[in-house]
């Protein structure tokens, strides 16, 4: 089990720009289509913009058209967490950073096989690493 790092609200809104801690850290969302990592399909990792932990690869990346980054399955089970969202008269599942419990987007059950999920991710709470 990993420790899981807590900050202040002081301490990551010194960390992180103001739209990253709106979304990580008071559950937003970044308008769709507008996030920088949406397009990227260079090979890399994608890490979690408060604590840099690994969330998910650039193989599992896939384009669903809905406007923000979405991947079929995380890096390493374990990498997230689900909770049950009920905000904006809907039911779903939304996706934390197992390690610092940022907020990333939500999880749906309509992406490809193998998993046929779809991790629906605000780019502003990731930081891409393209591989050399």
């Amino acid at each position: 089990m990993m420790n899981k790092i807590r900050k202040t609200p002081a301490e990551w809104r010194a960390q992180l720009s103001a739209e990253s801690f709106y979304v990580t850290r008071e559950a937003g969302t970044e308008r769709p289509f507008s996030g920088e990592l949406y397009r990227v399909s260079a090979a890399g990792d994608y890490h979690c913009i408060c604590c840099d932990s690994l969330l998910f690869k650039s193989g599992t990346k896939f384009d669903a058209g809905c406007g923000w980054p979405s991947f079929w399955a995380e890096a390493e089970p374990g990498a997230t967490e689900r909770h049950r969202d009920t905000s904006h008269g809907m039911v779903r599942e939304e996706v934390r950073c197992a390690r610092c419990d940022a907020h990333l987007g939500h999880v749906f059950p309509d992406g490809p096989e193998p998993t046929g999920e779809r991790y629906c991710i605000n780019s502003v709470a990731l930081q891409f690493y393209q591989d050399e």
